[in-house]
């Protein structure tokens, strides 16, 4: 079959070398021109998004069509709303990915595709301790409308009780449990069952992640195929809560020594969009929610290895080499 598409008039050509203008998670087709000028097609197709929200709410045909029948002021009013989802910041991946951007990889080993990461699944079988944390993210496909990205992978990773990294930290370089991909359902959503992360030095405590655009890419060398790679930040109260409980006694001190404002990855806006929604207790667990907007129309600027000062935290940002009890 023949896909040669004609040549876009001048007017509507994307623009290259830098970031594309987008409305509700779209790219507009006339970058030059304003969101009301982007012509019938993308007129159309914003009405019929506006309809289905206005469904979702209660709101009915008949509010609908109020503002499908208010002329041209209604259309351009709907237009020019804004959607509440903003893109998930992008961070650095850390020194201790597991990607295969800092030496090992552990997404081409059989295996990785789980919900469960609390045990590792290579050659050794040790399960992490720790207070039990249920991850659920809702990756939200932006560049085709704000609708689930699924199919999609993520992969998340995390340092354990004693806030060593599987793969890398002393004692546990054999280990590669507290690390997992999921594939994005229908629904939107990814879940993994793991334990609560400990703070360590000069780091806020946080759930690294990176979103492929499907299970097939996460072999990519070197982690190249990620469309977004970010981290989750968890509330104070919840850390203060967790880390009170037997095996995150060095966490207290770390906690106190850094907040959300200070930290250097989630510093500039204090997490603004990446503190996780968090519910339950440290008897039952805890369940850490967050929203995940990826735009695949933008150029990822982050991700890959970092060195101890680049996303491990500032001086004596590196995990401990030895579990706090030694």
């Amino acid at each position: 079959m023949d896909e040669t598409k004609p040549t876009a008039p001048a007017a509507d050509r994307q623009p290259t070398g830098r970031r594309l203008r987008t409305f509700r998670g779209r790219a507009l087709p006339r970058q030059h021109e304003d969101v009301d000028d982007q012509g019938l097609a993308f007129d159309v197709t914003t009405m019929l998004d506006r309809r289905r929200v206005l469904g979702l709410l209660g709101l009915g045909a008949a509010t609908a069509g109020l503002v499908a029948c208010g002329g041209d002021g209604a259309a351009t009013s709907a237009a020019t709303s804004s959607s509440d989802l903003t893109e998930i910041p992008d961070e650095t991946a850390g020194p201790y990915p597991g990607d295969g951007s800092n030496g090992e990889n552990v997404l081409t080993a059989a295996g990785v595709v789980r919900s469960d990461i609390r045990s590792s699944f290579g050659t050794s079988t040790t399960t992490a301790e720790g207070v039990p944390m249920t991850l659920v993210l809702d990756v939200v496909d932006m560049a085709g409308g704000d609708v689930p990205f699924e199919g999609a992978a993520v992969y998340v990773w995390h340092c354990d009780r004693e806030g060593r990294y599987s793969l890398y930290s002393s004692g546990v370089e054999d280990e590669d449990y507290l690390r997992g991909v999921q594939v994005v359902g229908a629904d939107g959503t990814v879940t993994f069952t793991s334990v609560v992360p400990a703070c360590y030095s000069g780091r806020w405590p946080h759930v690294h992640l990176e979103v492929y655009p499907d299970v097939d890419s996460i072999t990519d060398a070197a982690g190249a195929g990620a469309v977004a790679t970010s981290q989750v930040a968890l509330p104070q109260d919840v850390c203060e809560a967790v880390y009170a409980t037997t095996g995150y006694e060095a966490s207290v001190t770390n906690l106190s020594q850094v907040s959300l404002a200070t930290d250097t990855v989630f510093g500039d806006d204090a997490g603004a969009t990446q503190l996780a929604t968090v519910t339950g207790d440290t008897s039952s667990g805890y369940r850490v929610s967050l929203r995940v907007g990826v735009d695949t129309t933008t150029t990822p600027t982050s991700g890959g290895a970092a060195g101890p000062g680049g996303g491990a935290g500032g001086p004596g940002g590196a995990p401990p080499a030895r579990p706090a009890s030694a």
